[in-house]
């Protein structure tokens, strides 16, 4: 059985995958009720499953008339996803970043679960056990190496 923060997280995946905008605009309180939760669930799941490095933009206004408004951040083209990885990368990467980069692509699709569960267990820190800063520009060239010839560039 799935949990709470699972169901809430699937909602509002299918909402933005609805959205004609890619963008949605939630009350914390009444998806709390909906949902038969505290607000602070909802906080929960957007603030650890609605993350930038996810490839989500999260924007909230407090107060009376407030809202919660999440946007997916689409990766660009094939064509412009070689400069974009470089850009993202980098020369140093640290575990959390890389991570979000991979659920990122698996999401949008241009990985495959499986792909992606290999290239999370290659950048881990268990897998590259080196000191710091070392291992983190170890991880950008391994993840550089990893994507560019699963993405054919």
């Amino acid at each position: 059985m799935r949990n709470i923060s699972d169901i809430i997280e699937q909602y509002l995946k299918g909402s933005l995958q609805d959205s004609k905008e890619g963008t949605i605009e939630i009350q914390r309180n009444d998806l709390a009720e909906q949902f038969s939760c505290v607000p602070s669930q909802i906080n929960y799941v957007i603030q650890t499953r609605f993350t930038l490095e996810k490839g989500y933009l999260v924007e909230s206004k407090r107060g009376g008339g407030g809202y919660i408004r999440i946007q997916r951040i689409e990766l660009p083209q094939h064509t412009e996803l070689h400069h974009h990885l470089h850009h993202s990368i980098g020369s140093h990467i640290d575990q959390t970043a890389a991570e979000g980069l991979i659920y990122q692509l698996e999401e949008s699709g241009f990985l495959s679960k499986r792909e992606a569960c290999l290239m999370r267990g290659a950048i881990s820190r268990e897998c590259l056990n080196l000191k710091l800063p070392y291992r983190d520009e170890l991880r950008s060239r391994v993840m550089k190496a990893m994507l560019l010839s699963l993405l054919g560039k």
